[in-house]
């Protein structure tokens, strides 16, 4: 996969522009939030998070298709699925503003360290896969 068939991929996940960045693929201005990011430095194709101002690398491969799976595989994960809240924990919630702000930013911290991680680890097995995912 190259980085314009990643793009297309992406849209048709329905993956928020917002949350990459990616050199070819054409979409509106970047919020001020935190997003994925793919370019090529020195031969080699590098994919990280930039965060308030500054990129990280989290992954580095020889070749395009490699780095493209693996930001693929981030950015469409489903996650675990929702649990349904309790009728105390709905009460919490609507009389706790600063708190519901609190623990949000909290999951997002823990949420991020968890893709660190899973970064570090190594990039995500290939299963296979010799083809793109189908244009939309």
């Amino acid at each position: 996969m190259d980085r314009f068939q990643l793009c297309r991929a992406l849209r048709a996940a329905g993956v928020p522009e917002t949350y990459y960045e990616i050199p070819g693929c054409t979409h509106g201005p970047h919020l001020p939030t935190d997003r994925y990011f793919l370019e090529e430095r020195g031969g080699e194709w590098v994919v990280g998070i930039h965060e308030r101002g500054s990129r990280e690398v989290l992954e580095r491969f020889p070749d395009e298709d490699g780095a493209c799976w693996w930001l693929h595989d981030r950015l469409t994960e489903e996650g675990p699925p929702p649990v349904p809240a309790t009728p105390e924990e709905i009460d919490a919630l609507l009389h706790d503003s600063e708190g519901i702000q609190r623990r949000a930013r909290e999951e997002f911290e823990r949420a991020l360290a968890e893709s660190r991680r899973r970064a570090h680890e190594g990039p995500a097995v290939d299963n296979g896969r010799t083809e793109p995912p189908p244009r939309p």
